[in-house]
C-alpha cells in the first residue's frame, strides 16, 4: 500500500484494513524496527489523525452521563439526593427543569466518578457577548490555543 496522508473515507477503510491484515499477518509478534512495524506505526499515526479530524466522539449530555452511571451502578434516586441536595432536586435536574451547580458536578465527579468534561459539557446557555467574544479573539494567544483545537466557538 502507497502510504500517504489520508482524505477520504475509502483511504481510511484501505489503511484498517491493511493495519489488521499487518497484524494478524505473522504468527510471531512484529518487531517493531522491522518493515511491518514502522508500516503499522505510520498507518495507525494516519488513520488517527483523520479519525480525529472526521469521527469525533461527542462527550455525552451531562444528565444522561448520570442517568449512565447511575444504570451502570445500579443506583436510583434516593440514593444519590445527598449529592444534589435531595430526591426533589435530583428529580428536577434528571428532568431538565434544574440546571446542574458546580457543588453538584462536584460531588458527582468525586462520588460516581463522572468525569468532569460530561458534566459541564451541553450548557448551551453560557455564551460570550458578541462583542466580548471579538475581542477575546483578537489576542493572538488565545486565537492560536483554540485554532489548534477542537473547542466550540460560540
Amino acid at each position: 500500500m502507497r502510504t500517504k496522508i489520508i482524505k477520504t473515507e475509502q483511504e481510511y477503510n484501505e489503511a484498517c484494513e491493511r493495519i489488521y491484515s499487518l497484524v494478524n499477518s505473522s504468527v510471531n509478534a512484529i518487531e517493531p524496527d522491522s518493515q511491518e512495524g514502522e508500516e503499522i506505526e505510520l498507518l495507525s499515526l494516519l488513520v488517527e489523525k483523520y479519525e480525529q479530524e472526521n469521527h469525533q466522539m461527542k462527550a455525552p449530555d451531562p444528565i444522561e452521563a448520570i442517568k449512565f452511571r447511575m444504570e451502570q451502578m445500579n443506583l436510583k434516586q434516593v440514593d444519590i439526593a445527598p449529592l444534589f441536595g435531595g430526591v426533589t432536586r435530583v428529580s428536577e435536574v434528571l428532568h431538565g427543569k434544574r440546571n446542574l451547580t458546580l457543588k453538584m458536578i462536584s460531588l458527582l465527579n468525586r462520588y460516581l466518578g463522572i468525569p468532569l468534561e460530561s458534566l459541564v459539557n451541553g450548557n448551551k446557555e453560557v455564551k460570550l457577548e458578541a462583542e466580548k467574544k471579538e475581542k477575546l479573539l483578537k489576542i493572538s494567544s488565545i486565537k492560536d490555543y483554540l485554532g489548534g483545537s477542537r473547542a466550540a466557538i460560540i
